[in-house]
């Protein structure tokens, strides 16, 4: 039977021969994947493919290759019998004019998909037609196979990617061509010699043509823009600068590097939350913060309304305070000036203080000269590098770390000329630390009833004082009543000559710790008559 087809039509006829026993030989029972699938190729195929090629050598698969793949003309023959009945040809049996596949959006990306039909294109049809169906991906090469074609149109799809110009050009016999609606890039179509045969309607939003109006938008855009966007950013980097610093790389920072604003103060409270307030009264409120570096610090926000002169008198004393650098002094890390308050942020420390590590502790004589040492040590530095620095040393204020170091916790600058007042505190405060007599409780927090008090007694009723806690050993005794002096001298103020220097004060107070290192405390035990380590009972 296939000696009676044309040579020339030959190849379309096969698959619809096979399957004309089971349905009519104009429609197709089966899809073209099942037939993919389950056709195989009659015993005479090859007979029949090298007939063919006998009579027109010109058929695709005669020149595909020395050695012809019949399973691939094979299955190609079953996809042109099918396409052939899809594009609505009149007479497949016959001819094969056109692929029409428009509007066809289940079928028409499975067409375009078998390459093995394109290898080896009819050479009748004339027209192919995949628009209108929503196709993605690049452009679909596979239709240069084609080269006789006069139509194609592959409009109203989504192929995207670069236009192939230089593959159009085998198609020499193509003059309708319609690109258009399709998202492609920006092609030189305007360029190519075969591309001047078509008007500007083949590419009407293809995305190929260069869009001088798109252009000139962009232009515009990007003129007024720029300037925009630079201005904004300038904005941006003001805000940044004046209002959270914090963010800037260091390079960037302003100089000020002690000064927060009231945006870091906020976020750092998270808004001055109630949760992050651990101390208010009418005018100070404080809050424990958390910088965005994870620095925990303590802000002591005033609400009080200052004046000009005032505010600028605090900035100076706030960059004083920012100075200090000592072991045993709480560190000033800068300020705040907001609209209605201002604040001085120190780093956070939850630590005791002397008095509770007193009171619930009740701390060896080794433990309590080490702190001692610790105070002493601060207030001679301050006294050398900083005198105009003035500071509490109420047992209160001062407060002890787990390792006994004590931090002095409230300073401010004050008078230059104050190294009286500021021994006398210290007197006080050694005075409290050895003995068992408070002025907060005792004295009802008044200085002048304490000191006046502790003129009136002898030697021996102080001794009797001396806290008992402190288990002294007999080595230790003698250190204690020369501190014990010391503190005596210290709040005796009726004569200068007798006031002890700073240097006097750190003479004392290093021997006897350096003394207690030398022998340290050992609690004795009932019948232990070793000396230097017996227990001494004040009476």
């Amino acid at each position: 039977m296939a000696t009676t087809i044309s040579p020339t039509t030959c190849f379309i006829f096969l698959p619809i021969i096979i399957l004309s026993s089971f349905c009519p030989i104009t429609t197709l029972c089966a899809t073209v994947l099942e037939d993919l699938k389950n056709l195989h190729k009659p015993l005479d195929f090859n007979t029949t493919i090298i007939n063919n090629c006998i009579r027109n050598p010109s058929l695709r698969y005669c020149n595909s290759s020395p050695m012809m793949d019949l399973d691939e003309i094979f299955k190609h023959t079953i996809v042109a019998s099918h396409l052939c009945n899809e594009s609505n040809n009149p007479n497949c049996v016959e001819s094969f004019p056109k692929i029409d596949l428009r509007n066809r959006p289940n079928i028409a990306p499975l067409y375009l998909s078998f390459t093995f039909f394109w290898k080896y294109c009819p050479l009748t049809i004339m027209s192919i037609d995949f628009s209108n169906n929503s196709i993605k991906g690049s452009f679909p090469n596979d239709v240069f196979f084609c080269t006789q074609i006069q139509s194609l149109d592959l409009s109203i799809n989504e192929f995207s990617g670069e236009i192939p110009i230089q593959s159009f050009s085998p198609l020499t016999n193509l003059t309708f061509l319609n690109l258009s609606y399709n998202s492609f890039s920006e092609s030189e179509i305007s360029d190519s010699q075969f591309f001047k045969k078509f008007n500007s309607s083949s590419f009407l939003h293809s995305g190929a043509l260069i869009d001088h109006k798109k252009f000139t938008i962009k232009a515009i855009i990007l003129l007024v823009g720029f300037p925009i966007l630079v201005i904004l950013m300038v904005i941006f980097l003001g805000w940044l600068c004046f209002q959270r610093p914090d963010y800037l790389p260091r390079i960037l920072q302003r100089s000020g590097r002690f000064t927060f604003t009231p945006a870091i103060l906020k976020a750092a409270t998270f808004g001055f939350s109630n949760k992050n307030l651990v101390g208010k009264s009418e005018f100070v409120h404080i809050y424990k913060g958390v910088l965005r570096d994870g620095t925990k610090v303590k802000i002591e926000m005033y609400w009080d309304d200052i004046s000009r002169d005032s505010y600028h008198e605090f900035v100076e004393e706030c960059k004083i305070l920012s100075e200090l650098n000592h072991k045993n002094l709480v560190k000033v890390l800068g300020w705040c000036k907001g609209r209605k308050f201002r604040a001085v942020i120190t780093e956070w420390i939850r630590e005791e203080s002397v008095e509770m590590w007193l009171l619930e502790s009740g701390p060896s004589w080794n433990h309590r000269v080490k702190a001692l040492m610790g105070v002493v040590e601060c207030m001679l530095y301050l006294h050398e590098e900083w005198p105009e620095v003035d500071y509490d040393l109420k047992i209160s204020s001062v407060l002890v770390h787990d390792s006994l170091e004590p931090l002095i916790s409230r300073f401010q600058v004050g008078d230059r000329n104050n190294s009286r007042k500021k021994i006398c505190k210290f007197g006080i405060f050694l005075l409290e630390m050895i003995l068992n007599k408070r002025v907060q409780d005792d004295f009802d927090g008044n200085d002048d009833g304490f000191i006046s008090y502790m003129r009136t007694l002898h030697p021996p009723d102080m001794h009797k004082m001396i806290d008992e806690r402190m288990d002294v050993t007999e080595t230790a005794l003698h250190h204690v009543k020369q501190v014990l002096s010391l503190g005596l001298m210290c709040i005796d103020q009726s004569n200068n000559e007798k006031l002890p220097s700073f240097a006097h004060i750190y003479n004392i107070v290093s021997k006897a710790y350096k003394d207690s290192l030398v022998l340290p405390y050992h609690k004795t035990t009932h019948g232990d008559r070793v000396k230097g380590h017996k227990r001494v009972q004040f009476k």
